[in-house]
């Protein structure tokens, strides 16, 4: 211990009286100066720069009040095949969710349409809101709006499936029942093409007016998803980025006559390539927004090769700027200054991993939302709220998994403005600061140790409240908030949930535990 204070903690301690933030970080700064002479070189220099004054943390930018939202694939919403989930980690058989058939392949499992009348569903996904529905998906690309509620025995030919009137109007009343407006693609195969082979938007029509019929609000579209995979999307043989460039000349004028007021979307593209470049030119002019994918890996179910042991990396967890860069480069060049939207996203394409519905993936999932806020990206979808693995609720039973905690504490405290925190990027403490959430003036930190080892610790100017996860093992399906098991019930009274205290001064951070820190006494002038 040092023996000796620095006199403005001296004087603040004997007089009791409180200070500006500032005053007190300066003498927490002092204080961190004195004990170098007791420390060795290295814990001095991380505690200096671990110092946080929140009330002179500056605005970065502003991102959408939806900004964290999720996809309803689909496929879900018509039934069909979608990414079988892992049997689960007891070894005994999984009963099929839903199920309409037996299991057509290791990869694929078919589903019966998911039930978006559920209670509880709809109570988990209102406590997200606001956000945005997005409802697309592979499948979309080669889905026939039947419109009558009649389904017919078949798809017509060029489609794959079938979305009756009924079931869009189920995806209408959740949309509206849970704050949360849509956001869509539609079919683009051989069977929404002309005899020429040229894009009709006959189906897209019928969407469009049935949700106005139906006083449903669609916010944005996309004209189809992934036109960079357009092998595996169902789009005609021979796609290129001239076809796309057509198809989107055609869809935006079809938007802008029958959806004026609908946001269009594009390219809604996956990879980095050359020929992602291209589509991204081909759409960038007629965009009101910029939109791709991402998904950090493969999952097992398609070869992938990630691991558990690289999903605290910081080379894993860096990826999602790494495929942003790309993006904003394209923007920057080809539509300076719009928006850009993240649609859809998870740990690992084709379902998830393993571990994508346990405690470990949760560093992935906030530290992403961390990094895509601070980097500008509006809005972030993560696929899917039900459905596999990376599903924020488990498809059978529609409990919740980790991220979906996670989910609820960046909605329930982080607001709008993306604030500096001044802490730069390293193994062990990643620092995102947001002002708080309905809260003049608070700021909230988001504390991430993603080291297993060791803990980390910050020094802040003011008091505080922190709201931790952790988890008994990184893959447990079970996380704790504060020490306590979080349970669905816990939903219904989540904004009510007080965190732990902690005077001004050194917080620690335990290893593998995600924090949020509230600092709902800032005083921020940015945050108001």
């Amino acid at each position: 211990m040092v023996g000796t204070l620095p006199p403005s903690l001296v004087e603040l301690r004997r007089t009791g009286r409180s200070a500006h933030p500032t005053a007190v970080a300066n003498a927490l700064r002092a204080l961190a100066v004195a004990t170098a002479f007791f420390a060795t070189g290295c814990h001095v220099a991380a505690a200096a720069e671990a110092t946080i004054v929140p009330a002179d943390l500056p605005a970065v930018v502003t991102i959408d009040e939806r900004f964290q939202s999720f996809n309803v694939e689909m496929v879900e919403v018509t039934g069909g095949p979608f990414w079988k989930p892992y049997p689960p980690r007891d070894g005994k058989p999984r009963e099929e969710a839903r199920s309409a058939a037996p299991e057509r392949s290791d990869l694929f499992s078919n589903r019966l349409p998911i039930d978006l009348t559920n209670p509880l569903l709809r109570k988990l996904a209102s406590a997200l809101s606001p956000a945005y529905l997005r409802v697309s998906g592979t499948a979309a690309n080669s889905t026939f709006f039947a419109g009558p509620d009649d389904k017919p025995p078949r798809p017509p030919a060029g489609y794959k499936s079938v979305l009756t009137r009924r079931q869009w109007n189920g995806v209408i009343d959740f949309s509206r029942a849970v704050d949360a407006p849509i956001v869509t693609s539609f079919a683009v195969g051989p069977g929404a093409r002309n005899s020429k082979g040229i894009w009709q938007p006959d189906s897209a029509r019928r969407i469009i007016s049935a949700t106005r019929a139906a006083h449903g609000r669609l916010a944005a579209a996309e004209l189809m998803n992934e036109p960079d995979l357009p092998e595996i999307g169902g789009a005609p043989a021979g796609y290129d980025a001239a076809a796309f460039a057509a198809d989107f000349r055609a869809f935006h004028a079809f938007m802008k006559q029958a959806a004026s007021d609908v946001m269009i979307l594009g390219p809604g593209t996956a990879g980095q390539s050359s020929e992602v470049a291209e589509l991204f030119a081909a759409s960038a002019s007629r965009v009101d927004a910029v939109s791709y994918h991402f998904y950090g890996a493969l999952s097992e179910r398609c070869a992938g090769g990630h691991t558990a042991d690289a999903a605290l990396s910081e080379v894993w967890l860096s990826r999602t700027e790494q495929t942003l860069a790309f993006y904003r480069g394209l923007r920057d060049r080809a539509a300076p200054g719009k928006p850009i939207w993240l649609t859809e996203t998870a740990e690992a394409a084709c379902g998830g991993n393993r571990w994508s519905s346990t405690f470990l993936d949760t560093f992935r999932y906030l530290d992403q939302l961390g990094r895509l806020a601070r980097g500008g990206v509006r809005v972030v979808m993560h696929n899917t709220l039900v459905g596999s693995d990376y599903g924020l609720l488990d498809e059978m039973t529609f409990m919740p998994r980790p991220n979906y905690w996670a989910a609820l504490l960046w909605r329930q405290l982080m607001g709008n403005v993306v604030l500096d925190s001044g802490i730069a990027m390293q193994q062990g403490l990643h620092v995102y600061a947001h002002c708080q959430r309905r809260r003049p003036g608070g700021v909230v930190l988001l504390v991430i140790n993603n080291d297993a080892q060791e803990s980390r610790e910050l020094v802040l100017a003011n008091s505080s409240h922190r709201f931790t996860l952790e988890a008994a093992t990184l893959q447990d399906v079970a996380v704790r908030l504060n020490g306590t098991v979080l349970m669905p019930e816990v939903a219904d009274r989540f904004s009510k949930l007080a965190g732990m205290p902690a005077s001004p001064g050194a917080i620690k951070f335990a290893p593998a535990t995600i924090s949020f820190v509230v600092i709902s006494g800032a005083g921020n002038r940015n945050c108001h």
